[in-house]
């Protein structure tokens, strides 16, 4: 179900923005051909979206915490983490482009009917919902893929000298001779495989009992995941 629903929803997404991925032939013809704004614009919507889910689990995952009086075991540290890492996306995306007023509407739009949507869905089932970020963190590694593919290929000449912004630089660590557009993509897209890899493995992780093994408080005591925690070890 959730990898049906990631499907859908890049199918709606890509028949709006008129994208297709670069096996497809009809790609390069004048209305699928993805300029350096396209993608741009693309990019800024997405991680407008992604930085959602991280922060409605943790939200959510802090309550259940304060309502039940009981440890969350690591997991609200690593999902704020992951929608601060989206957040800085969308921020460094927007060094590139500034927006215009119908990109803000969809925006609005978009993060109303899917905050809504998510947080509905997280109280329902928790599992599922890290399973479907999974798929949709595969999806964007599919789409970063494909960019830094067409600009291999030249189809991207503004960007083959461009440096990535400042912002980006120090958020990364980006060292001297690799500050490129092409060097951002590869760190952009990494992050992305890694929310991926994390939230396959949260959504097999028992919701309730299972400790983050992505967390650094955790990451020791993995061995002892089986087993119940002390509760005079870790308060988290």
């Amino acid at each position: 179900m959730a990898l049906g629903t990631v499907r859908f929803l890049r199918w709606g997404m890509d028949l709006v923005t008129g994208y297709r991925h670069s096996h497809r032939r009809d790609v390069h013809s004048s209305r699928f051909r993805m300029t350096e704004q396209k993608w741009i614009t693309r990019f800024i919507f997405l991680e407008s979206v992604a930085g959602v889910p991280g922060m409605v689990a943790a939200m959510l995952r802090h309550l259940k915490s304060l309502r039940r009086m009981r440890r969350d075991y690591g997991w609200i540290e690593t999902l704020l983490e992951e929608a601060y890492n989206e957040r800085m996306h969308l921020l460094t995306f927007l060094k590139l482009s500034q927006p215009g007023p119908a990109m803000y509407f969809m925006v609005l739009a978009a993060q109303t009917v899917f905050f809504t949507g998510f947080s509905l869905a997280y109280l329902i089932s928790p599992r599922i919902c890290h399973r479907f970020v999974g798929y949709l963190e595969e999806e964007a590694v599919i789409t970063y893929t494909n960019a830094i593919q067409e600009l291999d290929r030249g189809n991207l000449p503004l960007w083959s000298n461009m440096e990535a912004p400042a912002m980006a630089v120090k958020y990364w660590q980006m060292p001297e001779g690799q500050r490129s557009i092409r060097s951002l993509l590869l760190y952009v897209r990494a992050d992305e495989a890694n929310h991926r890899d994390v939230n396959h493995t949260l959504g097999s992780l028992n919701q309730d009992r299972d400790p983050n093994p992505f967390s650094a408080k955790f990451k020791n005591a993995i061995k002892e995941a089986s087993q119940p925690l002390s509760p005079m070890k870790e308060y988290r």
